[in-house]
């Protein structure tokens, strides 16, 4: 066995095999590493695109599939999120993949999610190349991640083992070519087939709503061929291919297995992940559609009841697991989109915060929004917003302090409205909040700050310390030494 062949360190399952009216089908090969070792960046050079200046905060944030030919043979590759929150998107990359490229920066070695993903080539048996990145960069070190790499137990050509690994510049191109041809040669040596006559089935790796279109699946297919007026189900919807396009857009007639294409014709968004038939026999075996079942809402202070909303499902499935797995939190739906003016309202019935991956916000909803007092949390950035909304917990989980203003003088008093100045003596006083008013060693009545304002400039509240222009409505005529008491505990 040649040096090349050996980089095939596990037989992939699922491999088509024996049968008379097999073909061969192209690689799906996924690329898999730590956060900025160049992912993206290589498949930005193999398909001469831009993609990485485009992602918000230079990270691929769902995962896209892309179809390219080298020496005359076609190549499907999945580009895969770097970041730790999308843990569950790559496992789900990795499932799919024939091949898997390791990709690890000579700069930088291995790192967090680099152990990560060689847990799940492993776990998956997915045959894997390692390709050492940036080794045009004047602090590379590509004796030293063999070495890392080594203690992770995976042993290098040349370095105490048989896998095969190629030096590469995702940048300039050096060595890409090279780790192409590993590619060929390793699926050459899977044997990857597929039936032609059989049941066009595939995998869904995308879905989402497109405002002009309505819903768009992107899926791989496996086996079988594809066509548009095919009937096709996934566990939990069914639909009829209306409009085939392949991954650059262009309308098609066919797909056959291994390549990426767009379908629209669901009846409704189906998840990520699931496998789909186009066969009628396989429609009738498939599971029946789960039926939608309600969530039960928590309007109490010390749980974050959420409405989600995402740009793709990807991601919404992503951003769901995380949030659900979080303490004192509860989903009550989950949406594909923008944020409208109906998603406020929703969530306004629901007692609960609007949270939205890389969607904007309607200005009808924006108002909405205002009017109903709901709170909507929005990021680009998944981590970023998963860290607001930590945030969001921790002020649920600590209740307000209470509060203690002294009047200090009387402005006006016009009917149940009165405007009144003082000093917090302790704790917080905030608008918007009923307090009680305490006069003397008596509690005479009860009122509500309806704005506050430090320094001829509105603010929300006011600390211990702080004078502060109160305007009040109260039943109470608020006199000079009056308190105003703030007592979140019994509003």
């Amino acid at each position: 066995m040649t040096k090349n062949q050996q980089l095939i360190t596990s037989a992939k399952s699922g491999s088509a095999s024996g049968g008379k009216n097999l073909l061969p089908r192209p690689p799906i090969v996924v690329v898999m590493g730590h956060v900025d070792h160049g992912k993206t960046t290589l498949l930005d050079y193999i398909r001469k695109t831009t993609v990485a200046s485009k992602e918000a905060g230079g990270i691929t944030q769902s995962i896209g599939a892309y179809e390219i030919e080298h020496s005359g043979k076609k190549i499907t590759f999945i580009d895969t999120p770097g970041h730790e929150a999308f843990s569950r998107m790559r496992e789900r990359g990795a499932n799919l993949a024939d091949l898997a490229i390791l990709i690890v920066a000579a700069d930088d070695g291995v790192q967090p999610q680099t152990k990560e993903v060689i847990g799940i080539i492993k776990e998956t048996k997915t045959p894997f190349v390692v390709a050492i990145n940036k080794i045009d960069k004047n602090n590379a070190d590509p004796e030293r991640v063999k070495g890392e790499l080594a203690k992770e137990e995976v042993f290098l050509e040349g370095y105490g083992g048989n896998i095969s690994w190629q030096g590469i510049s995702a940048k300039t191109g050096e060595g890409v070519n090279e780790l192409l041809d590993f590619i060929l040669l390793a699926a050459e040596l899977e044997g990857l087939t597929y039936d032609p006559s059989g049941a066009p089935c595939g995998v869904v790796i995308e879905a989402r709503m497109e405002s002009r279109r309505g819903l768009e699946v992107v899926v791989i297919l496996k086996n079988g061929t594809l066509r548009i007026g095919d009937e096709i189900k996934t566990q939990t919807v069914r639909g009829k291919v209306k409009i085939l396009e392949n991954f650059l857009r262009k309308g098609i007639k066919e797909i056959l297995p291994s390549a990426p294409a767009v379908i629209l014709g669901f009846e409704s968004l189906p998840q990520v992940g699931e496998e789909f038939c186009g066969s009628k026999d396989e429609l009738a075996a498939a599971a029946e559609k789960i039926a939608a079942t309600d969530v039960g809402v928590d309007s109490g202070s010390t749980l974050l009841n959420v409405f989600l909303k995402a740009d793709v499902s990807g991601s919404l499935e992503v951003l769901s697991q995380i949030i659900k797995a979080m303490p004192e939190t509860k989903v009550v739906r989950e949406a594909i989109g923008d944020i409208t003016d109906g998603d406020v309202k929703e969530a306004s019935s629901f007692h609960s915060a609007i949270i939205g991956f890389n969607v904007g916000l309607t200005k009808t909803g924006e108002g909405v929004a205002k009017a109903q007092k709901v709170e909507v949390i929005t990021s680009k950035i998944i981590y970023e917003l998963i860290k607001k909304i930590e945030e969001k917990i921790q002020t649920l989980r600590t209740p307000p302090p209470d509060g203690e203003l002294t009047v200090l003088a009387i402005f006006s008093q016009k009917g149940k409205k009165q405007l009144i100045g003082g000093k917090v003596g302790y704790g917080i006083m905030k608008k918007n909040t009923r307090v009680k008013v305490g006069r003397g060693e008596e509690e005479v009545g009860m009122g509500k700050i309806t704005n506050l304002q430090k320094g001829k400039q509105e603010a929300f509240e006011a600390k211990e310390g702080e004078e502060c222009g109160i305007m009040f409505e109260s039943d109470i005529t608020i006199q000079v030494g009056d308190k105003l008491i703030y007592q979140p505990s019994e509003k």
